[in-house]
């Protein structure tokens, strides 16, 4: 691991921070006890909320961590798109007796006052999803002592990266759960993204900063594999959400190794951006009819998953899993490490036994 990180952690294990109410203070704290880099979401917080999120965090743990914030999104130009999702999501208010989300709320999350909070605490991590900030904003956290990393999706997505003068590059691979961080959304590159093995070697080709791999990263032996493509720590989510301390919802827990949901999917249904989920009714009915329009969709569907949520209703549910899922461990958030670092250990001695041994040179 590079020596950036290797002072904050000492395990090459970073929890993804996954918005939505999942990477609560307990589980960042649990896993950065344990030697890991733990995560806040302030996607959707305001920052008022991350703030809080902060505050309670350092009560549980005197370790480093990090907080991850969306990069603001253009407007999206063509309402009538939206309005016509709207009238095909009627039916599924109805069905939840609830009211559809106004899809012009929230659009400004309060990024800047998010990253004014940042600048004036101590936060020793700072990672960006949906694009790249500019080279002022990378700078002034620099000169404040955080790291930052920014996930990309391709090479050229980590040149750019590199070129904004992020610390870390986050190569985040077609396998992963949740949204995928492109820095544009592009409908008509959806499901063409790259592995993440295969998106290492480019990205370790491209540029010269640590990179932490993401991507469907479920085992110790999986960090192996990209510690040795050249990543220097990988980045788990699916693998943390099914923990106690994880603030997923216990239907979405359950749902990650329930035979009824044998695949995930790539989709706008939820959200109007492309993000990986377990494949489930509302994916299959809506997913194909979706908009580009973030954050406009998730707003327009906020009320619809609360309400399956409250029904105990899966199948209308963004059930965010990589495709690993079927490998989620219901360990205690401290434990998974712990395991995943002996994992990695062992795979990391089989791997010098291979080949360092056998053979007559022949």
């Amino acid at each position: 691991m590079s020596s950036a990180l290797t002072d904050l952690f000492p395990l090459p294990i970073v929890q993804a921070p996954m918005a939505g109410g999942v990477s609560v203070p307990q589980l960042a704290a649990a896993v950065s006890e344990a030697g890991g880099l733990g995560f806040l979401a302030a996607g959707y917080k305001t920052a008022d909320g991350m703030y809080e999120d902060i505050k309670q965090l350092r009560g549980a743990t005197n370790r480093p961590f990090g907080v991850n914030l969306f990069m603001p999104q253009p407007e999206y130009a063509d309402r009538s798109a939206v309005e016509v999702y709207a009238h095909q999501l009627a039916g599924e208010a109805s069905w939840y007796e609830t009211e559809l989300g106004d899809p012009d709320s929230g659009r400004d999350d309060g990024y800047d006052a998010k990253l004014a909070v940042l600048l004036d605490n101590p936060v020793p991590v700072v990672s960006f999803h949906f694009g790249c900030p500019t080279r002022d904003v990378l700078d002034s956290l620099s000169r404040a002592g955080r790291l930052t990393m920014v996930t990309a999706t391709t090479a050229e997505e980590a040149q750019a990266v590199q070129w904004a003068g992020a610390d870390v590059v986050i190569a985040q691979g077609i396998e992963a759960g949740g949204h995928q961080g492109t820095h544009r959304d592009n409908p008509e590159a959806d499901g063409s993204g790259i592995g993440l093995l295969s998106l290492i070697a480019q990205v370790r080709e491209t540029v010269q900063i640590p990179i932490v791999a993401a991507g469907g990263i479920m085992r110790g032996s999986q960090i192996a594999a990209a510690l040795a493509a050249g990543a220097s720590a990988a980045q788990l989510g699916t693998a943390f959400l099914a923990t106690p301390e994880s603030g997923a919802n216990a239907l979405h827990k359950q749902a990650l190794t329930n035979p009824l949901f044998v695949r995930t999917q790539l989709t706008r249904a939820f959200s109007g951006r492309p993000a990986r989920g377990l494949m489930n009714r509302f994916i299959r009915e809506h997913g194909p009819y979706a908009p580009a329009a973030y954050p406009d969709v998730h707003h327009l569907t906020s009320a619809l998953r609360k309400a399956a949520a409250k029904a105990g209703d899966a199948q209308g549910m963004a059930l965010w899993a990589g495709q690993g899922h079927r490998l989620a461990r219901e360990l205690p958030a401290g434990q998974l490490v712990e395991v995943l670092a002996a994992e990695l250990a062992a795979a990391r001695t089989a791997l010098a036994a291979h080949s360092g041994g056998g053979g007559t040179g022949r």
